[in-house]
């Protein structure tokens, strides 16, 4: 059974994340990070109450998938709810350098593992 992870450890992640981050990179995490909050995912985190949001940036957030271990990029549309789930395993690094690229050079996110499909 899935456990949801708890603050204090969403928040080890991310200080360990940030040691990484420079420059414009930093400077591009300090405008989008946000208290970490939970938003709802109907299909999937009913059972953790949902999933962790760090970051939000236009219409995308960054979130912490606790079933699969990592931070995905989704789309939002009403503040509070998730448009798309995703499973990839990524380190916070990885998506925020995605999403500032996305910013920089346009195009679209990629690399997105879509959600479990049934055996």
């Amino acid at each position: 059974m899935w456990t949801p992870i708890s603050l204090n450890d969403l928040y080890d992640r991310i200080l360990e994340a940030e040691k990484e981050f420079s420059g414009e990179l930093s400077n591009f995490w300090e405008l989008i990070k946000i208290f970490p909050e939970k938003w709802k995912e109907e299909k999937y985190a009913k059972e953790g109450d949902g999933f962790w949001v760090v970051a939000i940036c236009g219409r995308k957030i960054v979130w912490y998938n606790d079933i699969e271990e990592g931070f995905n990029i989704s789309d939002y549309k009403i503040y509070g709810q998730f448009e798309d789930y995703y499973c990839n395993q990524d380190d916070l690094n990885w998506c925020i350098i995605s999403l500032f690229d996305l910013i920089k050079f346009g195009g679209g996110i990629i690399g997105q593992a879509g959600p479990p499909l049934p055996l």
